[in-house]
């Protein structure tokens, strides 16, 4: 991924003037893009945001995000951005807590925006910190080299536990997973051995449906291009596929896990054009490519991306002869260009898009605007921009909670939530608090399944952008022992859709007799250990061990 300072991006805007001015493509006719805010504007602003820069929704209902330059030190910054447009600067980064923080900010359950720092702090070799949206900062980690790496470029994922896992360089290897408690206390779990296995540079990692994380890196496998991996939170590490030049290289961008259960991502090289793919990966490890970007008009180098949408498209940005444009792609490849960028209301995107619950697309340009508040010049100062594609509002759950247990508490997300009547989990009705009016809670039910939430208000039903997945869990089982074939009824909460029953072997014969009843028989090869039971939700395992009698 090719990142630009901002010398090189105002060289670029004059070099792209002349070509905008004489160059207009075909775009989809239903989108609306709003310069909602020109960077550079006022003294202190963030400016020039350029990759990862991942935005996330708070608790209020705004956004938050980081840019590697502007602030009162122009180290960067920490911003919040409402849906109006309104811009207020949260933290400024000094050096000593901190400077260029290349990855975002990620929502934690307990209300906080986390991040990190490519650079600064203590030892100048980065940070993970935590802020509140009232701006009180605290540094939770200065990465010191000594086991625990250095300059971050991505941020960090909440995983199930509700720590959080990040990826991080090492001066002795291609890189290393860490997790951090929210109170900062660090542990390295994985240290990448060789390149060509573990791959080198990686960027953010995603939270999988199955608790797992996965990412893509810049560079390693067995061509040096690139790879896909999984990696557990214990630090159990798994390649998924390992780039070919007709697959692309330099996968940086983060992957996202799509509606359909598969991976997509972008390579900004490579392909049959050799500027840049949109791969799909499945959980199979079956690996293709859906879209080859094809030339300079069309898009190429893709900067980041893709985010999906509520109508099932991805959404990401490229480069183009006009300074860049915003693409939707579906997941069989169907191409569209849905905004050419200029100088004036912003170009050269290389943030991923979010899609705010409102429906609509936000994010920022690392160039282009009218904002000229040294030390940016009118052009280089970029935007903070919304994308519309006529979307309904929804609701989204806070990090790690599209799935759990009955009994658990999940986060949701939304707007219009004051007058609340109802919360329900594919039809099941939840008990709920409403918190604000953009933020509720609610308790699992035991008649939960696999499903969409829905959330009914005074201005009607919303849906979660994606579906809700049911952990089960075991709580007991009878008898505690018995010989093959010994008939088995096992009691928990989730087990609508079970798909296994184990006792050191799969039973081949087993009936869901309600969503928290199973019978099994215990099958031939069973041995004395733990039963586990998988649904689409997850594995759960007995706390007790049953026993195999001759």
């Amino acid at each position: 991924m090719k990142q630009l300072k901002s010398s090189e991006i105002r060289k670029r805007s004059l070099l792209v003037l002349a070509a905008i001015l004489l160059f207009a493509a075909t775009t989809a006719s239903s989108q609306t893009y709003s310069d909602l805010y020109n960077l550079g504007s006022n003294s202190g602003d963030p400016t020039s945001p350029f990759y990862i820069g991942a935005f996330t929704q708070g608790q209020d209902g705004n956004l938050y995000s980081t840019s590697q330059n502007g602030g009162t030190f122009n180290h960067g910054a920490i911003f919040r951005l409402t849906p109006a447009g309104k811009v207020t600067v949260l933290h400024n980064f000094s050096g000593a807590d901190g400077t260029v923080p290349h990855g975002g900010l990620t929502l934690g359950t307990d209300g906080s925006l986390y991040g990190t720092t490519s650079s600064g702090g203590t030892n100048n070799l980065g940070i993970v910190f935590k802020i509140n949206t009232s701006g009180n900062f605290t540094v939770l980690h200065n990465f010191m080299d000594a086991g625990d790496g250095l300059n971050p470029l991505a941020g960090p994922t909440q995983g199930t536990d509700g720590n959080f896992y990040g990826t991080v360089g090492q001066t002795f290897g291609p890189w290393s997973m860490y997790k951090i408690t929210p109170s900062g206390k660090l542990t390295t779990v994985f240290t990448a051995t060789s390149s060509i296995e573990n791959g080198h540079t990686p960027g953010t990692l995603v939270l999988g449906t199955d608790g797992n994380f996965y990412g893509a890196t810049q560079f390693g496998g067995t061509e040096d291009r690139g790879t896909v991996f999984k990696i557990t939170p214990q630090g159990k590490y798994t390649m998924l596929h390992s780039f070919i030049a007709a697959d692309g290289q330099n996968a940086l961008s983060p992957l996202i896990q799509a509606s359909d259960g598969n991976f997509y991502g972008i390579a900004d090289q490579g392909g049959t054009k050799g500027i840049g793919t949109i791969y799909k990966l499945t959980p199979a490890k079956a690996f293709s490519v859906i879209y080859n970007f094809q030339s300079t008009v069309t898009g190429y180098e893709p900067h980041v991306g893709p985010v999906q949408a509520t109508d099932g498209k991805l959404y990401g940005t490229a480069s183009s002869i006009t300074g860049g444009l915003f693409f939707q792609v579906s997941t069989t490849g169907v191409y569209k260009i849905v905004h050419n960028c200029d100088i004036p209301t912003g170009f050269v995107p290389q943030v991923p898009m979010f899609q705010h619950t409102n429906g609509t697309l936000y994010g920022d340009t690392s160039a282009g605007g009218t904002g000229n508040v040294s030390p940016c010049v009118s052009g280089s100062c970029g935007v903070l921009y919304s994308l519309s594609m006529g979307l309904h509002p929804f609701i989204s759950f806070v990090g790690p909670d599209f799935l759990g247990k009955v009994g658990n508490t999940i986060e949701i997300l939304g707007q219009g939530f004051t007058g609340t009547t109802k919360v329900s989990l594919n039809g099941a009705a939840a008990t709920f608090k409403v918190v604000s009016n953009t933020y509720l809670t609610a308790t699992v039910p035991s008649a939960a399944t696999k499903g969409f939430v829905t959330v009914t208000t005074p201005g009607g039903m919303l849906t979660s952008n994606r579906k809700f997945l049911v952990l089960p869990t075991i709580t007991s089982f009878a008898p505690i022992s018995g010989p093959v074939g010994t008939k088995v009824v096992i009691t928990g909460t989730g087990f609508t859709g079970t798909t296994k029953v184990t006792f050191g072997a799969k039973a081949t014969s087993f009936i869901v007799n309600s969503n928290t009843q199973v019978t099994a028989n215990v099958p031939t090869g069973a041995v004395t250990g733990k039963i586990s039971i998988t649904t689409a939700g997850g594995t759960a395992t007995s706390a007790t061990v049953f026993t195999v009698t001759p």
